[in-house]
């Protein structure tokens, strides 16, 4: 008995060290769980500007797709069709001029490409084939050899290859089935570069780095990182669209590493206080900039509700009546006069102006009203856009 009655306090102080011990841990292990404050309002410089001359550049070219299976052109809607036709076999050897063509298996069609920036000679670049006529389907067609050309009027790709169409279409005598397009495809790969757009990115004294939004606040801070990288003051914001970074006489020859150390810098982009309103759908976007004036609001529709229940009077029997319809109409009136005035006050944030307005049962349509008149009111500072 006094073994067991020693043993216990030990015991108990054991239990509370254990617990003690958990509980720091647990605390330790806390801070460790948590998620990392994330810098969501930051970006790196590589998303914000763009180079200036390195650059894509479109395509465009005009071409015949051979092979369908009686869902080209028709001859009588689509003439140009024919006239290529007729061009395209001549310049192989075949007369055809005054024949009766049939051009149901061809199709006039635009080809589009994007030549990526510094595309060498010889690499691969996906095309894009629409129809141009009245040409049913491209399913099963091959776009045949179609130069290319830029907005200068060279040639700087050559596309030729079977379509890829992820759209089709069937029909019968009684009934039609369509699904997706039909009359546009693309060929990965489809077009082979041959002309380089010649620019020396190395040889550039300075570097023009545009802003994709331009704004004043965002080109000074992107200004101000790349000086405090570099350690010096070799860049300079001359506009809102505009950094201008002078090349260090050390780094002449190595402007990939120097912009790969560029881009990888962290800003916080600026942004203007705009709420942009989609009429079509209803949709409503707002900054987090948005700040509104001390103003109330009071949201309530005039809702009249007309039925019409016509009632029919039968005559008796041998009575020589005539059977009449007696109108009967029903109007109910809603006012929704319980909507409650919400008042705002100064300063309000994107998140209370969302909140306040959802409790008034606002709907997305109504907040686009409500949002023009605070607007119109000179409460809302922001810029309302309307696409």
């Amino acid at each position: 008995m006094l073994s067991k009655t020693t043993r216990r306090p030990f015991a108990f102080r054991s239990g509370i060290r254990r617990a003690c011990a958990l509980a720091l841990a647990a605390l330790l292990l806390v801070p460790a769980t948590l998620p990392a404050p994330a810098l969501a309002a930051s970006a790196r410089i590589k998303d914000v500007v763009e180079v200036e001359g390195v650059r894509a550049n479109m395509l465009i070219g005009y071409g015949l797709v051979v092979g369908l299976n009686g869902t080209g052109d028709s001859l009588n809607n689509s003439p140009f069709t024919e006239q290529s036709l007729t061009g395209m076999l001549e310049r192989m050897g075949v007369n055809i001029r005054g024949a009766n063509l049939r051009t149901k298996n061809v199709a006039a069609v635009m080809v589009t490409a994007t030549l990526p920036a510094y595309a060498a000679q010889g690499t691969h670049i996906d095309v894009t084939v629409g129809a141009m006529g009245d040409a049913k389907s491209l399913l099963g067609g091959t776009l045949l050899v179609t130069p290319l050309l830029g907005a200068d009027g060279e040639v700087y790709a050559v596309a030729q290859g079977p379509i890829a169409v992820s759209g089709f279409a069937a029909s019968g005598q009684g009934a039609s089935v369509t699904r997706g397009v039909p009359t546009a495809g693309r060929i990965a790969s489809g077009a082979v570069v041959e002309r380089e757009i010649q620019f020396s990115l190395a040889e550039l004294p300075v570097i023009r780095l545009s802003l994709r939004n331009p704004d004043f606040t965002t080109a000074q801070r992107v200004a101000a990182a790349i000086n405090t990288q570099l350690r010096g003051q070799l860049a300079q914001a001359t506009d809102p669209s505009s950094v201008l970074l002078r090349v260090p006489d050390g780094r002449r020859g190595d402007v990939v590493r120097l912009m790969t150390e560029i881009e990888q810098l962290r800003i916080t982009p600026d942004q203007i206080a705009r709420v942009v309103v989609d009429e079509k759908s209803g949709v409503i976007v707002m900054g987090e900039n948005v700040r509104i004036s001390t103003v109330a609001i009071a949201q309530g529709n005039l809702t009249i509700r007309i039925t019409e229940t016509p009632q029919v009077s039968q005559p008796g029997p041998f009575s020589d009546g005539q059977t009449a319809v007696v109108p009967r109409t029903d109007i109910q009136v809603d006012d929704q006069s319980n909507n409650r005035l919400a008042v705002m006050p100064s300063g309000v944030t994107l998140q209370e102006l969302v909140q306040s307005l959802n409790a008034l049962g606002v709907g997305p349509r109504d907040m686009i009203a409500i949002l023009q008149s605070i607007k119109a009111a000179g409460a809302l500072q922001a810029d309302i856009e309307v696409i």
